[in-house]
């Protein structure tokens, strides 16, 4: 293993860790509707649980009404109940085989708290990308001992790692910025 190796590994895995974060970030809602966040809600279908994406067609009415239509004729009061129950705090209305998700407009205790949120993952990822850092310091230092690469390599290695760290830190403060702004926008 070359420090060139270690510099791409780390980078690729870093990125998965903001791909996740984004992923994340998704799943936090604002007062608009956005059909994505959805899918987290599973529903039995055939003795196995599946996303609600996979038994409906989910898109957007209009800015705060998503629209849910089963593909299915008998599926309609179980994605009602699935998305009753889930930790969303959304509230389905049924016509016919159609299900409106209307997008309760947040209050402003609510929307410091979704900040809080915002916030905490925003760190959990910092965390993880700083462990990654770590983990290719770590795998420098041990080239170096082994007499594979050269002090200076190994000094090159860490700025370079670390150049890198601090470049998917700000994308991470970036998102959460302008996560916030969303939310906070009424």
């Amino acid at each position: 293993m070359s420090t060139a190796d270690i510099h791409k590994n780390a980078e690729a895995k870093m990125i998965r860790s903001i791909e996740s974060f984004k992923g994340e970030l998704q799943k936090i809602r604002t007062g608009r509707a956005h059909p994505g966040i959805l899918d987290q809600v599973q529903i039995e279908y055939y003795g196995s649980m599946v996303p609600i994406s996979q038994v409906a067609n989910v898109s957007l009415l209009d800015a705060r009404t998503i629209t849910v239509q089963p593909w299915e004729k008998g599926m309609g009061p179980k994605i009602e109940k699935a998305i009753r129950e889930s930790d969303l705090g959304l509230n389905p209305s049924s016509q016919g085989d159609l299900l409106r998700v209307p997008m309760p407009a947040l209050t402003e205790e609510r929307r410091r708290e979704l900040t809080k949120v915002v916030r905490n993952a925003g760190e959990d990822s910092k965390v993880a990308i700083r462990n990654l850092r770590r983990d290719a310091n770590e795998q420098a230092k041990k080239l170096t001992k082994d007499k594979e690469i050269s002090e200076d390599d190994e000094r090159r290695s860490l700025d370079d790692v670390q150049k890198l760290t601090d470049r998917y830190i700000a994308e991470v403060d970036r998102l959460i910025a302008a996560k916030e702004a969303e939310i906070m926008a009424v």
